[in-house]
């Protein structure tokens, strides 16, 4: 090969590398941060909490079900595991085959993985809880669609399972995680801004 030949391929080789880069330079500032950075999530209660919802107990193996239900006969879905559940005692439940379920408020100690029974479950329709207040005062966002999507999809791929209810609702980003003290909530808005993702706590602490 000729020393010109050689020459023009480096100079071409040369000016791809650079377009490369001014590439990446100029790339949106609204591009997706690695997903390999996980958001930081908060530590168990010390105290007891409460929690609301369908419990589902398959086989002796209860659950109490944070998000979305399957509507299949028996129901099924993806929970907190339920320590020292008893159904003895309890009104309001249905049963089909190995499977036993009912809506309940459930008193227990949640170590960040399962939920330790404490207390006797109040059947869901005679429990009356206090409203929490709307963390967005009310508010609607006012983030992009485009830009809404982008963070749904990060935040989705960042929190995985730790997530039980992700969505997009009057202009923002809904996150429901089983337990946050306002840790996750901070560590959202140092990545995606204020007002971009609001999080939401399935269990309340009591004491």
């Amino acid at each position: 090969m000729s020393t010109s030949r050689t020459r023009a391929i480096a100079a071409a080789a040369s000016a791809l590398a650079l377009l490369a880069l001014s590439a990446c330079a100029s790339s949106p500032a609204g591009s997706p941060a690695p997903t390999s950075v996980a958001l930081t999530t908060a530590d168990p209660p010390a105290g007891r909490v409460i929690g609301t919802g369908t419990v589902i107990d398959t086989a002796g193996q209860a659950q109490l079900c944070l998000g979305a239900i399957a509507e299949s006969y028996p129901p099924q879905c993806q929970g907190v595991p339920l320590d020292g559940w008893t159904w003895e005692g309890v009104d309001g439940s249905e049963t089909s085959g190995t499977t036993t379920w009912g809506a309940y408020a459930v008193y227990g100690v949640f170590d960040g993985e399962r939920l330790a029974v404490t207390d006797p479950p109040i059947l869901l329709a005679l429990y009356d809880p206090i409203r929490p207040e709307d963390p967005t005062g009310g508010q609607d966002g006012t983030t992009a669609d485009a830009e809404l999507t982008r963070v749904f999809d990060d935040v989705a791929a960042r929190l995985g399972a730790d997530s039980s209810e992700l969505r997009i609702e009057r202009g923002y980003v809904w996150v429901e995680v089983a337990w946050d003290d306002g840790t996750l909530q901070d560590a959202v808005d140092a990545v995606y801004g204020d007002g971009v993702v609001i999080v939401t706590s399935a269990f309340r602490e009591v004491d």
